[in-house]
């Protein structure tokens, strides 16, 4: 699996466009035949923060992911909106296991 978290601190007064954008990212995101899970989270304590949690099959669904029109567009719609650039870390996944007997 390729899992990755995406933080992500946006601008306060960009906070309902920016949620509107990625909730079109992440519809679009669940619809790749690579994509497992694509979850957006927004802290309670300082909601111009959020964590996309983003699980592919591989890192081919992962760079196919990057190409795809949905993500296209709300890479370029939110960039005016960041407060600071947004940093994607991977993670290795230890539970639960990716696949049973």
């Amino acid at each position: 699996m390729h899992v990755t978290l995406v933080h992500v601190h946006v601008k306060p007064e960009s906070l309902e466009a920016f949620v509107a954008a990625t909730r079109r990212n992440h519809e679009g995101s669940l619809r790749e035949p690579g994509n497992l899970r694509f979850d957006v989270l927004q802290s309670e304590d300082e909601p111009s923060r959020f964590v996309l949690v983003e699980i592919f099959r591989d890192a081919e669904a992962a760079v196919a992911h990057k190409q795809t029109p949905h993500y296209l567009a709300w890479r370029d719609e939110v960039a005016a909106w960041m407060a600071a650039p947004r940093e994607g870390k991977r993670y290795r996944m230890l539970a639960p296991l990716a696949a049973r007997p």
